[in-house]
């Protein structure tokens, strides 16, 4: 006897399938650029790189800006407003906005974070090491073109969760599958982990961690953030401006309506796009999210 199973029912039975094998995410992160990997990298030392962002040399002779996927230093170079914002929002995270007594000396303090965040970079790539990018636009400045890339040192380790593990970074930032083929909300949440314990322990940057003050210190920058959502959602890009979410920077994203610091970083995590609504892929991206959106975007 021949049975008809109904288009309805096989299209969930392979929902079902579908998601207990790893679900959408799982999905989504592997129809991401592929990564190519560099052996024997080495790093090349200049007067401007930070923990987080450097300068790297193939074993080919390419020379190449990187911008670490995943952990956030404290900015040691504070050259414009946004470094100077971002200063401010990194101090009031790790609760240290007060470190030191007055701004100027909280400041400097916070500053030498980030230039030992520099020089753990510079001990733990003494040695040649690996370098794995899908070369997404990260740039952050105008002196040089940065890529985001995951780094593996001789030792096998990836190098953000070693910065967030010695509290040297947060976890934070863009994310994306890694060459081990965890997808990117996995590797998200094991760098979340990694920081928790870090602040358990009270290395690094949690030793001077105003406990009492903290909570106080994020709402601040909450509060700040929000106002300044505000300002870039009822701003008005020039008529006809269009921005691509496949090439544009994090600061060019933020030029969109509602669209702050985090969910810049998301949505440059979540590249490519061939259509807008790929973006509700997203986390925090809706159909009325997508809706304010879509006048401003360009896709090929």
């Amino acid at each position: 006897m021949v049975h008809t199973i109904k288009s309805g029912f096989l299209t969930r039975l392979l929902l079902a399938v579908f998601f207990a094998a790893g679900g959408l995410c799982g999905f989504l992160c592997h129809a991401q650029e592929e990564l190519t990997s560099w052996k024997n990298s080495t790093l090349v030392p200049t007067d401007w790189a930070d923990g987080d962002s450097f300068q790297i040399r193939t074993a080919e002779g390419q020379l190449h800006t990187i911008r670490l996927y995943g952990a956030d230093c404290i900015e040691w170079h504070v050259t414009d407003e946004t470094d100077a914002r971002r200063l401010r929002a990194q101090r009031r995270y790790f609760g240290i906005a007060e470190l030191g007594g007055p701004p100027e000396a909280s400041i400097q303090a916070a500053k030498q974070f980030g230039e030992a965040a520099a020089k753990e970079v510079a001990a733990a790539l003494q040695k040649p090491f690996q370098i794995h990018t899908a070369f997404a636009d990260a740039r952050g400045d105008g002196k040089y073109k940065r890529i985001y890339a995951f780094v593996t040192t001789a030792d096998g380790e990836d190098l953000a969760e070693r910065l967030i593990r010695l509290g040297l970074a947060r976890a934070f930032g863009v994310y994306r599958a890694t060459p081990k083929n965890k997808n990117a909300n996995d590797y998200r949440a094991n760098l979340q982990d990694v920081e928790l314990q870090a602040a358990k322990k009270g290395v690094g940057i949690w030793a001077k961690t105003n406990w009492e003050r903290l909570p106080g210190e994020r709402e601040a920058e909450r509060q700040d953030n929000g106002d300044l959502a505000l300002a870039i959602g009822s701003a008005k890009l020039a008529p006809g401006t269009k921005i691509d979410p496949n090439t544009a920077a994090r600061d060019d994203l933020m030029l969109l309506p509602g669209v702050g610091e985090t969910m810049a970083n998301r949505i440059i995590g979540g590249r490519p796009y061939k259509k807008p609504e790929d973006l509700l892929n997203i986390d925090g991206v809706g159909l009325k999210t997508l809706e304010r959106l879509k006048p401003f975007l360009q896709l090929p």
